[in-house]
């Protein structure tokens, strides 16, 4: 994968992370809604035993070692994988593959995680609802990134016949949580962080955006 990134840098194309939150507004030509308590509203889903136990064990060495890689194997993996199974399975993730949409608008690279509203797991296919970013400190910086997965994962819908109404982001440390949510030519981004002693409300802002698809 660093060799495809290498590629696209040689020949002057961009990538996801090469995005940043005002780069990403100019070229796709979106509107920022910052919104308080977008997601207020939204009931909170009790996370299992196991998924608490998980946290509890995990966590001291996510933070120790600090880095984005042990973070998002040993805090994000576990909650996107609650996720799925409170959903009973009827929903898929995919963890660090490559999403190249449309090379010439920047759309290339891999995607930390992905979350599709089919129970197909080994082969990604529309629609994609869910882009998950992860960072290591900086959330802020992420969210350029995040919006221009988002973008892409609109366009790969559309070609697979799938107009969703909504895509949905979040910029996460493990620790702390950013929604953003994509309807149209607006992106909305929730001011309020959701931090991690607090998985429930985590749990039912991403199971809220797979659960309007279904409906």
């Amino acid at each position: 994968m660093k060799e495809l990134l290498s590629l696209y840098q040689n020949y002057g194309l961009m990538a996801y992370s090469d995005f940043t939150l005002d780069r990403v507004v100019k070229t796709f030509g979106l509107t920022i809604s910052s919104k308080v308590d977008l997601y207020s509203s939204v009931p909170e889903l009790k996370c299992s035993d196991f998924l608490a136990e998980t946290i509890r064990y995990n966590l001291p060495f996510a933070l120790g070692s600090n880095t984005e890689k042990s973070r998002s194997e040993m805090i994000i993996s576990p909650i996107l994988l609650e996720l799925i199974r409170q959903l009973n399975f009827q929903a898929s993730l995919f963890s660090g593959i490559d999403f190249s949409v449309d090379a010439e608008r920047g759309l290339n690279g891999t995607c930390d995680f992905l979350i599709s509203r089919l129970p197909e797991f080994l082969m990604l296919k529309a629609p994609v609802i869910i882009i998950v970013e992860a960072k290591k400190e900086n959330i802020n910086a992420g969210l350029g990134q995040c919006i221009a997965e988002m973008v892409a994962a609109r366009i790969f819908n559309e070609r697979e016949g799938e107009n969703i109404p909504a895509i949905y982001g979040t910029v996460t440390t493990g620790t702390t949580w950013k929604f953003l949510k994509l309807e149209g030519e607006v992106i909305n981004i929730d001011l309020p962080e959701y931090y991690l002693n607090n998985v429930n409300k985590i749990l039912g802002i991403l199971a809220s955006g797979l659960n309007e698809v279904e409906k």
